[in-house]
Formats: structure tokens, sequence, C-alpha cells
């Protein structure tokens, strides 16, 4: 009879006991429900996180220079610079000599990749003991470059709208006026191609103005009297001959003049006969 008793005393302990141990259980479960998710919505260790920020925008710079310079040797010195740009795959836009009272000048303007145009600067400088001048230049024209591409895009998106709304047009009235819209567009999208297109080619390569030169006589020699004397007899004839050459050019004028002065001879004569008959 104890033995029953206590049993009926230790039944419902153990059902407590129980049903605290199931909700327990149940609520462990539910919390690592909870946290799966975001276990497993993390990346795993060796995975790469993905590159959210904007992309940096490439600089777009361009660079110039301008180099003066005095040589021994105007012909070994153009040879040299010829061998360095050709090495630098640059090429010559132009290449003019002309020679002064006590110098000889050469002037070279020279396009070379952008990548290759500190390096050409530098190899040409190893044979140059002094610069006149050495002005190196860069202009940053990014926005620029954004700015165009970016209206660019607006204006090509534009372009297609109304394309598409040309062939819904129903009438001749609509399609001229479309017609004129897209017409305009394009003319906008042409220019600023354009200047996009001059940036590319600025940007992609370099520009260098070299001048060299070589003294042929010193600035200090000073002429004789008797030759000053004859240089003025000549430079008087000079002018005297120049002149002459002007007024055979006005020969129609002359001319004109001859042909004014006898009509108006004639005109006051015969108005002068005129008067003594009267």
């Amino acid at each position: 009879m104890k033995l029953i008793s206590l049993l009926f005393f230790l039944l419902p302990l153990a059902c407590a006991q129980g049903g605290d141990n199931l909700n327990a259980y149940k609520h462990t479960e539910l919390e690592s429900d909870a946290v799966q998710p975001k276990a497993y919505a993390s990346p795993p260790p060796n995975a790469k996180a993905a590159n959210t920020s904007p992309q940096k925008q490439e600089q777009k710079i361009i660079k110039t220079a301008s180099l003066r310079f005095e040589t021994k040797d105007i012909e070994k010195t153009q040879q040299q610079i010829s061998a360095i740009v050709n090495a630098n795959k640059g090429y010559f836009v132009s290449d003019n000599s002309y020679k002064n009272y006590n110098r000889i000048n050469r002037n070279l303007e020279i396009r070379v990749p952008t990548e290759n145009f500190q390096n050409t600067i530098d190899q040409i400088s190893k044979g140059v003991t002094y610069f006149e001048q050495k002005q190196i230049s860069r202009k940053d024209v990014t926005e620029e470059f954004i700015d165009l591409e970016a209206r660019l895009k607006t204006k090509r998106a534009l372009e297609t709208r109304y394309i598409d709304l040309l062939k819904k047009a129903k009438d001749i009235k609509e399609i001229l006026a479309i017609e004129k819209q897209i017409a305009d567009i394009r003319e906008e999208i042409e220019a600023r191609q354009g200047r996009l297109n001059y940036l590319k080619s600025q940007v992609s390569m370099s520009t260098l103005s070299i001048n060299f030169y070589k003294v042929t006589a010193e600035t200090g020699i000073t002429e004789s009297y008797g030759q000053k004397i004859i240089n003025a007899f000549k430079g008087g004839w000079d002018g005297v001959s120049v002149v002459f050459i002007g007024l055979i050019y006005l020969w129609p004028l002359f001319i004109l003049a001859f042909i004014l002065i006898i009509f108006l001879y004639i005109y006051f004569k015969r108005n002068k006969k005129g008067k003594k008959v009267s």
C-alpha cells in the first residue's frame, strides 16, 4: 500500500520533468532554426566577397613636352632623335629647318604612344648638356571624357526613341517633325563623338615639340663703315625696285585715271565754248 502511494506521488513529478525537458528541447530547436539561416547566409571562409563598390574611373591625361637646346651637329642630332622616335613607336608630324643671322634651326613635332612618352624624353636628354627650355605638362581630361560619354549615351537613347516614333507616324507633317528632331540629335552626337575621338587620340598619343640649333657665327661681329655704305646703296636700290614693281602692278589704275582726265578736259572745254557763244 505504501509502494502504490509512493508511485502516485512520483508519477506527477516525472511527467512535469519530462514536459520541462520537452519544452527545453523545443526551445533549443527553435533557437537553432532561427540562427541557422544567418549561419547559412554567411559565405564560406575561402569564398571571395562580391565587390559592390563602383569601379574607379581610369584617369585620362594629355601629356605634352617642349624641348629647346643647342647642338654642335644638326644632322647627327636629327638622326639620333629619329632613331629614338622609331624605337618608341612614334612618328614625325612636322620637320622644319631655317637659318637666321647666326643660327641654323631645326623644329620637330613628334607623336609617341603615351606609355613611351617619358622614356622618349629621357633618351633624348642623354645627349644634351643643357636645356634652354624643358617644359612638360599634363592635362587631366577625365571629367570631360566622362561627361561626353554620358551625353552620347543619353543622345543615342533619345535617337532610338525618335526612330521608334517615326515608325508609328501616320502623316507627313508628323514624319517631317520627327525627322528634324532626329537630324538635330545626330548632329549633336557627331559633334560630341568627334570631340571624344580627339581626346582619345590626345590621351593615347603624346606630343613633343623639339627645337635644336647650331650657332654659326658670333653675335659680336660688326661691319666696317664702308661696308655699311655699300649695304645702304644696295638697300636703297632694292627699295626703289620694290616701288617701281609696285607701280607696275597699278597700271590699270593709271589707265583709268588718264581716261578720266581726258573726259574732264573735254567736258570743261565744251562748257567754256558754250559760255563764249552765249
